[in-house]
């Protein structure tokens, strides 16, 4: 019986809640009475990661591979060619879907949250009660993270939503408080969550110090970033797996790389695989690396060892294969320990400490089969060699365009000339339900 209550929990928050985000992206009904016990709170907490794999297979992908230089998208939907040409427009169906996607988690989240705050009677023990309490604040904070960077400022709802249309008039947060937000959750669940064995499938303590060390990164906390990278990459559960294809060949999964992935399954497909693949391997190949970077890749000189993240179909057309399998079951991987060096790299580099700034980037140079830079004095040398290094090593994560706008580098790298472009436009969608939402600066709100 409590095998049957678990399973109809589980496809409450799957399905049920996202009928009513169809309605309203923002609302969703409570978990009241529905997370009741530990099984239940459990189910609450795998309901989450379902919400965090749907947004993470295509629609945020999306939004960061076509809007660097990486990838070009051979599809004919308009709508997607307008990230690579920097014209998107508020009725753009891949926003929506983004924004539905993470306020979808969110809302799982807050549930979650509110169940568990708010109540002594679910029987689960106080060291339980915390691991699933700090996963939840850590996989808000990373929604969060992720809508700051494609919108600035958004509404901050930290509440469940009980009734449909009941956040409506809640207005935009600025992009400081929305990264204030982000660092209060994340701040709780490294509070919450105890040193246990890695998961890297789930987050944990490492995770949450992970996106500690990215968060950091970007407020320009240098210190603070170099810090929290530090404790990570100190951790003996971590590598950089050589060769670099390592972690993702022969169908390998959750790999001493690897400091969170997502899991997919049998039954829960990775979109992904499907956009990268050729037709001859039973894909579209939608995205697809651009010529420039297929000459990176090819470039002992410049890819080494990394030119196995492509290959060559069989009417000689390159294509992305850092997922492949059949079926789908590809990872998405979220953080590996290759970033945390990059970003001890970059912050030793702000703070003066050449030196070790250059060590950490020749450990990436070296499992990269590439010769070390040598010593150098000049800052933005070292960052210039940071930033080709991080769109070589992440060609295939998404990570460009989001580096580029947060290093100043966007608009000179994508020739883009509007700067308001920087952020993307909040859907037309959300504008047309909660007229307290603003649009972003230069875009029209009709």
């Amino acid at each position: 019986m409590k095998k049957l209550s678990y399973l109809i929990i589980i496809a409450f928050f799957i399905s049920g809640c996202s009928s009513f985000l169809e309605v309203d992206p923002k609302t969703s009904i409570s978990g009241e009475n529905v997370i009741h016990d530990e099984t239940s709170a459990k189910a609450a907490l795998s309901a989450v990661y379902v919400a965090l794999r749907n947004y993470y297979s295509v629609s945020f992908q999306s939004i960061g591979y076509l809007s660097g230089d990486n990838i070009e998208w051979t599809g004919s939907q308009s709508q997607i060619q307008e990230f690579i040409n920097h014209k998107v427009n508020p009725e753009n169906s891949t926003l929506e879907q983004t924004w539905n996607g993470i306020y979808n988690s969110i809302n799982r989240n807050n549930n979650l949250i509110k169940a568990l705050e708010s109540s002594n009677d679910l029987g689960i023990e106080e060291a339980e009660k915390n691991n699933l309490l700090g996963q939840a604040y850590a996989i808000r904070g990373l929604n969060y993270f992720d809508l700051v960077r494609v919108w600035g400022g958004v509404p901050l709802i930290v509440n469940p939503t009980e009734n449909v249309g009941e956040n409506s008039g809640i207005e935009r947060s600025s992009i400081e408080e929305t990264y204030s937000q982000i660092g209060n959750d994340l701040n709780k669940a490294e509070e919450l969550l105890e040193d246990t064995n890695v998961d890297r499938f789930n987050v944990g303590k490492n995770t949450v110090l992970a996106l500690q060390a990215r968060f950091n990164l970007y407020q320009k906390n240098w210190a603070k970033a170099s810090e929290y990278a530090q404790k990570v990459i100190d951790d003996n559960s971590y590598e950089l797996l050589n060769p670099f294809s390592s972690f993702f060949k022969n169908n390998v999964v959750g790999t001493k790389e690897s400091v969170f992935e997502l899991f997919y399954s049998a039954n829960e497909l990775n979109s992904h695989r499907g956009q990268w693949q050729p037709q001859s391997n039973g894909g579209t190949r939608q995205w697809a690396p651009n010529s420039e970077l297929v000459s990176l890749l090819n470039d002992p000189i410049t890819g080494g060892s990394r030119k196995e993240l492509i290959a060559k179909d069989n009417q000689g057309r390159w294509y992305g294969n850092l997922y492949y399998r059949s079926p789908a079951i590809d990872p998405t991987y979220i953080i590996r320990i290759a970033e945390l060096y990059f970003i001890r790299s970059e912050a030793n580099a702000q703070l003066g400490n050449y030196e070790l700034a250059l060590a950490d980037l020749n450990k990436i140079r070296n499992r990269a089969q590439l010769e070390a830079k040598n010593s150098t004095n000049s800052l933005n040398e070292i960052l210039k060699w940071i930033e080709e290094e991080r769109r070589l090593e992440f060609a295939l994560e998404s990570d460009r365009w989001f580096d580029l706008v947060r290093t100043g580098k966007a608009q000179e790298v994508l020739k883009i000339t509007e700067s308001f472009r920087l952020l993307l436009p909040i859907p037309y969608s959300q504008l047309l339900a909660d007229p307290a939402i603003k649009q972003n600066p230069g875009y029209s709100s009709n």
